[in-house]
């Protein structure tokens, strides 16, 4: 944290066509839609404005926010209302998957002549005419690695310069990600519903395969944009809930999920009003891990910075009061904090924090006389206070810890957590690869298979049928004894 020089944050707001924002902020659910997304954006960047108005500013200040050297360490190609900017997305993947597959088949025949004129003898030939089995088994195993990456640029432009010194757009983001995510959850639910219907209308009387296939589909693709459980009902219909019980789909009913706004972010609905926000967030797939994103560790980071931001703050505006500056008065702050600021909530700190004096002779450079009454400083030539706040940086004065070991533990937890949800990410794909593959090891048929066991069988039943016609001739033959009569085998 630097203690010269003066940088003025100013945050850019992204605006891209595929990032929309939230609707009109209600309590409850909204009854005729969201508010269009020109009218929130103007909201929020009004409410921004307000609240950077109401700031109290340091009288006699010399420092203007609208001075063209106020952020020399910003990108000067887009810092006003219009500038183009560019916005680089790289993602790789990488999947393993390992499958198994046992199958084994066993088939036998035989043919035999219990009685021919009488009980046969139980060595005769006739009683084991044919005797014919086979038997197949197939143990495989294999595996496949896949590494896929994609990188694409996306243009846009500053829709406006936010005075309050962060940048929002990736919470917007998400936010509106999730309300696309459940506008596309309600319409498989409105397929789901008609499918049920259709289903149990069909099934009594004619084949319903095709129905059920695209039902399934539907739900294959509900599962990944949301938790789901779906529960059998009678005449083949489906039953849809969250995984915490909310009702999305019964019979031919779908239940849509609703949005609004509370406490600056979108929530969610079920039918009844209730809100499952956090039903969806813990029940997995795509807006389960957006609401994740949105609601857990984003501000997890907030408040790192946030507690960081105010612990050393106060810890150098602490340390320069307790000196004297160059003329022989005592120091004041060199950050502003946020004025409901305090150790143990101290949100806002980071978006918030600024350095308030822009003279460096008012720096408290000089310590104390020991012993003085009234206290007096030690002199211009003294410098003990600003060593003790040089020092700071080796202190755990943010919740025990140094501000540097505090800083690096954040951002190793933050990559932990990242390679965490990356390697989960993966682990479940492969799984979920191998389970539809063992699925179609079990419920395939291999053609090839199937036409070696069909001309197995078709020659055993040839072999048969040729018995039974030689024996046939030899029972006319017996039963005209006398007569001249030839036979072939």
């Amino acid at each position: 944290m630097p203690a010269g020089g003066v940088r003025a944050a100013m945050a850019v707001f992204l605006c891209l066509a595929s990032v929309p924002w939230a609707g009109a902020a209600k309590p409850k659910p909204p009854q005729a839609g969201n508010t269009p997304p020109g009218v929130a954006l103007s909201q929020y960047i009004s409410r921004v404005r307000a609240e950077k108005a109401a700031e109290v500013l340091t009288p006699g200040s010399i420092w203007s926010a609208n001075g063209r050297l106020t952020n020399l360490v910003s990108d000067v190609k887009a810092i006003r209302a219009h500038d183009p900017i560019a916005v680089v997305v790289s993602e790789s993947l990488t999947a393993s998957t390992d499958g198994t597959v046992k199958n084994q088949r066993a088939s036998s025949a035989s043919s035999q002549v219990s009685a021919l004129l009488g009980k046969l003898a139980g060595g005769n030939a006739l009683n084991n005419l044919l005797s014919q089995s086979s038997s197949s088994a197939l143990n495989a195993q294999g595996q496949s690695v896949t590494d896929s990456s994609i990188t694409t640029t996306l243009g846009g432009e500053v829709a406006d310069v936010l005075p309050n010194g962060m940048l929002v757009s990736q919470q917007q983001s998400l936010d509106e990600q999730s309300t696309s995510v459940a506008g596309q959850a309600n319409a498989l639910l409105e397929s789901i519903a008609q499918l049920n219907t259709q289903i149990e209308a069909t099934s009594p009387d004619a084949d319903a395969g095709t129905l059920e296939d695209q039902r399934q589909e539907d739900l294959t693709n509900l599962s990944q944009l949301m938790g789901i459980r779906t529960i059998p009902t009678e005449n083949n219909g489906l039953t849809v809930t969250t995984t915490g019980g909310a009702l999305l789909v019964s019979e031919g009913q779908a239940y849509q999920i609703t949005t609004g706004e509370s406490g600056g972010v979108s929530h969610f609905y079920d039918a009844q009003g209730g809100d499952i926000t956090a039903d969806l967030t813990s029940g997995g797939g795509q807006l389960g891990g957006i609401l994740t994103a949105r609601d857990q560790d984003i501000p997890q980071v907030e408040n790192a910075l946030d507690e960081l931001a105010y612990s050393v703050g106060s810890a150098v505006n602490t340390q320069n009061e307790a000196g004297w500056d160059e003329n022989g008065a005592a120091g004041t702050a060199i950050f502003s904090l946020p004025a409901n600021a305090t150790a143990a909530n101290p949100a806002g700190s980071a978006a918030q924090i600024s350095v308030t004096m822009t003279d460096p002779s008012l720096i408290a450079a000089a310590g104390t006389v020991p012993g003085s009454s009234p206290a007096v400083g030690e002199g211009p030539s003294d410098n003990t206070n600003v060593v003790a706040m040089a020092n700071l940086q080796n202190q755990g004065i943010v919740n025990g810890i140094s501000p540097t070991s505090y800083f690096s533990d954040m951002v190793t937890s933050l990559g932990s957590l990242t390679s965490e949800v990356s390697s989960e990410n993966t682990a479940q794909q492969a799984a979920l690869t191998q389970l539809q593959d063992q699925i179609g090891s079990v419920s395939g048929v291999n053609l090839n298979d199937e036409a070696a066991q069909l001309e197995t069988f078709e020659q055993s039943y040839e072999a048969a049928s040729k018995l039974f016609t030689t024996l046939d001739e030899v029972a006319v033959s017996a039963l005209n004894l006398g007569a001249q009569e030839t036979y072939s085998t």
